[in-house]
């Protein structure tokens, strides 16, 4: 319907001799705050801005130009002082949304594009050795909505996963164990291999001279001398890369390719001879460095001193294998905020070298995740490491659901547990744009009222118990009179498509956060309002909860939160 109107509109103002384009008008179009007032209205600001004219004058005479309009699309078109109101036909519409939508099922709002291109969404980025914490859980949600947005909408999506697994890091981690708890038996144990890391910090803050023996062991890890050095570096990477299994799967989050640091870091060191001898780069007390002061973007170091490399030579080393082995048209890389001078310093150093995908590498920068105490860190083991925090969000959804269904099995209630648990972490991630900080609150979260994923899936449960009560008819009879509280489910069901577009364009997953939200709030509304199961409307009725369960259900699973059919 809004590209009816769109096309609609563009005639009548080519009638008017002015020069517009389909995606001015469309970022013009509004909804009106209630239906009352039209289904979508144009303010004439603009125009009558460039026209010189009243915008009043603009709407009357714009509606004149519309002239006569198919009664089967619209009831209406109205102006009303500088705006021009649509008002769409509501049975027929109401007729063709829900048959499209019981008919294409998931498949419905999805975008066949003119052209596909194929894109890496590089995301969640765990480093080995470190702990896999709550700050990682939004870099990782994000990036899989993002890529499952951009697959709706028609791209072939690569999901990359970047992770350190050489570096300073590594040696604190090595050196610490090799020294203190080289007794202790090595695990995949995520909170193990986090706590030897956490210590390292605390001993070396202790004792600034013990860095020498790391600084010496970092060494060793970047020539590859030392063979005892080098098998732990081995076992304990292989380690760390398995504790991370188990969270990806409760996640959702599939990898198409994992790159690590150590698999560019040769390339990288390549690339920095290279930028030395185009004179890009330059030799600065022993450190091989870009400046950019005229560019404000400070001193990127690229080698250290002592000749090993940092990870902003492998980052350009892997800038150059994304496009040469996978063919992609765009990178994106989904990072954390405190990396935008990095990203800018990266994009810069690609301009200079003439990467000719300069352009095509893309960063999204997220916010940080604090707690209601303060900010996480690593370094200092002040943060919630993902599996004790999910542990305790199970232990509460755990009570929720027995208060509810006192003979669930026990592994129902497992089941469904780790499903709430993790709807109330990843939507209380994504509802906020990925620019605005999070404070994450556990109570907030998994409150199974208001704007949370516990909320989404028992509104998703509860149309799926109609459903299971009465056998569906397709061929449902339209009322003499639809209510309010139908007109309002219909046309927010029908604004679905635009939202996804709407959020694959801006990058962003909040817009089908928003909307699923608002789409649960309407249908129970509905569903307090209309009786549905043994009403005079039955069939029509329990053909719109079908497709509010199937919409609710596609908006979900591009959030990356699986729909459960019993809360």
């Amino acid at each position: 319907m809004k590209e009816l109107i769109v096309d609609i509109l563009k005639k009548a103002l080519k009638e008017y001799d002015y020069k517009t384009t389909e995606e001015e008008i469309n970022n013009l179009l509004e909804i009106p705050p209630n239906t009352e007032m039209g289904d979508y209205a144009l303010p004439c600001f603009s125009f009558a801005k460039k026209l010189n004219m009243n915008p009043r004058d603009v709407a009357l005479e714009l509606r004149q130009l519309i002239g006569g309009y198919n009664e089967i699309e619209f009831d209406d078109i109205t102006t009303q002082g500088p705006y021009i109101n649509f008002f769409i036909n509501r049975k027929e519409f109401t007729i063709r949304v829900i048959h499209e939508i019981i008919s294409k099922k998931e498949k419905y709002g999805k975008i066949k594009p003119v052209e596909k291109k194929k894109v890496m969404i590089e995301f969640s980025q765990p480093n080995t050795h470190k702990a896999f914490h709550v700050g990682h859980i939004r870099g990782t949600s994000i990036g899989e909505s993002l890529s499952r947005i951009s697959e709706f909408c028609g791209d072939n999506v690569v999901r990359a996963n970047y992770s350190g697994d050489t570096g300073m890091h590594i040696a604190k981690w090595i050196w610490c164990y090799q020294k203190y708890h080289a007794k202790e038996k090595l695990s995949y144990d995520e909170s193990w291999i986090a706590s030897i890391y956490v210590d390292a910090i605390k001993r070396l803050e202790k004792n600034k001279k013990l860095q020498e023996e790391v600084n010496e062991i970092n060494r060793k890890l970047d020539s590859k001398e030392d063979s005892e050095i080098n098998k732990l570096w081995e076992k304990t990477r292989s380690l760390s890369i398995k504790s991370w299994e188990k969270i990806y799967k409760e996640l959702k989050a599939d990898f198409d390719v994992h790159f690590f640091e150590s698999g560019v870091e040769k390339r990288g060191r390549e690339i920095v001879k290279e930028l030395l001898e185009k004179n890009i780069a330059k030799i600065s007390e022993g450190a091989t460095i870009i400046k950019f002061e005229d560019k404000n973007l400070g001193v990127w170091v690229l080698l250290r001193g002592d000749g090993t490399v940092l990870y902003s030579a492998k980052d350009l080393a892997l800038a150059e294998k994304k496009f040469k082995k996978y063919k992609i048209d765009e990178s994106i890389c989904i990072i954390g905020a405190e990396q935008s001078l990095h990203m800018n310093q990266l994009s810069k150093t690609l301009e200079l070298m003439q990467f000719k995908e300069a352009n095509r590498c893309k960063f999204i920068p997220f916010a940080e995740v604090r707690l209601p105490t303060g900010k996480m860190s690593s370094r200092t083991g002040e943060n919630i490491l993902y599996s004790d925090f999910l542990n305790e969000m199970l232990e509460y959804t755990r009570k929720r659901i027995k208060e509810r269904y006192v003979s669930i099995t026990e592994k129902a209630l497992e089941k469904r547990a780790l499903a709430v648990s993790i709807a109330a972490i990843k939507y209380s991630m994504l509802k906020q744009g990925p620019s605005r900080g999070i404070v994450f609150n556990k109570n907030e979260a998994l409150n199974f009222e208001g704007d949370t994923g516990p909320y989404m899936l028992y509104s998703y449960a509860r149309a799926n118990s109609i459903l299971k009560k009465v056998k569906l008819d397709k061929n449902f009879k339209l009322p003499e009179e639809l209510k309010k509280q139908e007109i309002e489910l219909i046309v927010k069901l029908s604004k679905f498509q635009e939202t996804v577009l709407g959020a694959y364009h801006s990058m962003n997953p909040a817009p089908v956060a928003h909307y699923s939200y608002e789409l649960a709030q309407i249908f129970n509304e509905f569903y307090h309002s209309c009786q549905v199961v043994g009403s005079k409307e039955e069939s029509f009725r329990l053909a719109l909860v079908e497709a509010f369960r199937v919409v609710l259900g596609s908006s979900l699973e591009l959030l990356g939160i699986e729909p459960i059919k019993e809360m």
